[in-house]
Order: C-alpha cells, then structure tokens, then sequence
C-alpha cells in the first residue's frame, strides 16, 4: 500500500533529523534544527485549514471564470436549510453542503432536496467530535465511511463525496484514512465568520470583498452542538448572493469550480493545492 503524503513527511523529516546528526554529530544543533522545521510544519499542517503539508487540499478552484463555490457546514438544520436553499434557488446558485452524517440521517428529506435541487452533498463525518483529531485512522475512517454511505445513499450514486474534516483540522492519522478511502479533502480560501459575527451585513460584505474567480467560501447552515452561536446566515446570504450578483461572481458547486465538468469529483493529485498566498 502506497504512503500517504503525512508518512512521507514524517519519515522525510526523520531522515533529514539522523542525516544531520550523522554529518555534524549528535548535537543541540544538528538535531534541534530539523526538530524545530519539522514541528512547525506539522503545527502548520494540523491547525491551518488551507495547510497541505498533510494532505492534498482544495482551498480554490478554477479562475478562468467568473465563478466561485459556497459552501455551508454542519446540517442539514429543519429551520435554516429550506430558507437557504430557498434563496439560492431565486438567485439560480448552487452550493455544496458538508453535512453531518446524524443530522443527515435525522433530516434526510432535506438532502434530498439538496440533491435535487442540484447542489451537491459532501461528507463533513458523522458525529462532528471535536476529538475526533485525536482519533487513530481507523477511527477517522469509521466517521468517514459511515457519512460516506448515507450520502450516496440519498443520492443514489456511488461517487464518493467530497470530504472536509470537522472544523478543517487534520492530523497524520486523518490523511492516512483518506489517503486509503482516495478521498478528495475540502478547505476554503475565504471564512465567512457567520457563526462569529453579529452584523450580517459585515459578513456579506467582508466576502464580497473579498471574493475573487475561484474562491471557496465557508459558511454555515447548522449548528453541530447547539443554539448558542447559530449562524447569521439566514440574513447575510441574501445580501451575499445579491453582491455576487453585482460583480458578475456565479456560484457553483466545488466539483464544478474545481473541473470543467459537473458533477465529476477532482482527483487529490490534480487538486489545486493550498498555496502560502491563500486568503483565510
């Protein structure tokens, strides 16, 4: 079984770790040098979303047309989805809703209608744990492949989804899962704030502002715990969707941004890798 991009970092940096030592001795210096780079790029890896050390990740898609990809995390929600999916209807937008996989199960009419209406389902795990870091690959591939199988289920198609990782955070043992699973892993160039903010027009306009050809942006349509910091979207889409409008911005569906065809899901190798240039 081929590495995965996590292993050959890991055994890249020990190689570099004993080669220093070995040319210039065991020292504070030959060895604390290649300990401290590679602590920092797994720091990088692990807690920066857009961060591809780890694992081939998709922050931005094509750019050669005046299109960009929202993108809504952590439903299906009874009461935010329909009114979402409502107001990109009128707007003839289309989306990619990461969802997670118990409330996809509990709501499962709702996906439905997501799929339906020509956005796309991707897999944002089952539980949405925010230990779920700290979990081995083969417990990252049970989120995964639990999520992974309702998805197709209400799509009646055997793609495999696209995946973002509960709050965009990866480990070593996430790549090795999703390595295996050939999955195709999700980031975001551009982070809305709409479960942060209390101005929906501060949110809409940060990203109009923003936003350029290409884009990935995260916003929410749920909330993976409960009430206390549900999102603003419900009042900032519109205006979000009307500043698209303006500045001639069409959304798609991250497949559709990221190929010239939908709904065919980009390979990790001829994904777009997160660059240092990326906007977060």
């Amino acid at each position: 079984m081929s590495l995965c991009r996590a292993d050959k970092f890991l055994l890249a940096s020990a190689a570099v770790t004993v080669g220093s030592a070995a040319v210039f001795g065991p020292s504070a210096w030959s060895l604390g040098v290649p300990f401290g780079a590679h602590a920092l790029l797994m720091v990088d890896g692990i807690f920066r979303p857009e961060s591809a050390v780890l694992y081939p990740t998709l922050i931005r898609g094509r750019t050669d047309q005046p299109q960009v990809a929202l993108t809504f995390d952590d439903g299906p929600d009874p009461e935010i989805t329909p009114a979402v999916l409502d107001m990109l209807a009128e707007y003839d937008a289309r989306a990619t809703f990461f969802v997670i996989g118990r409330h996809l199960e509990k709501h499962r009419a709702l996906g439905e209608r997501i799929h339906r209406e020509g956005h796309e389902l991707g897999n944002h795990s089952w539980q949405h744990s925010y230990l779920l870091n700290f979990s081995s690959a083969a417990g990252h591939g049970v989120e995964m492949d639990r999520c992974s199988q309702l998805i197709k289920s209400v799509t009646e198609s055997e793609r495999e989804p696209l995946y973002r990782p509960p709050v965009g955070l990866k480990s070593p043992a996430m790549a090795r899962a999703a390595h295996q699973r050939n999955l195709n892993v999700v980031a975001w160039s551009i982070h809305s704030r709409d479960t942060f903010a209390r101005d929906p027009r501060a949110v809409a306009n940060g990203v109009v502002r923003r936003i350029r050809p290409g884009d990935i942006v995260l916003m929410h349509d749920g909330h993976d715990r409960d009430n206390r910091h549900r999102p603003l979207i419900l009042e900032a889409l519109p205006l979000l969707l009307q500043g698209l409008r303006e500045r001639g911005l069409k959304s798609v569906t991250v497949s559709g941004l990221s190929n010239e065809t939908q709904p065919a899901t980009p390979a990790p190798n001829d994904a777009r890798l997160a660059s240092d240039d990326a906007r977060s």
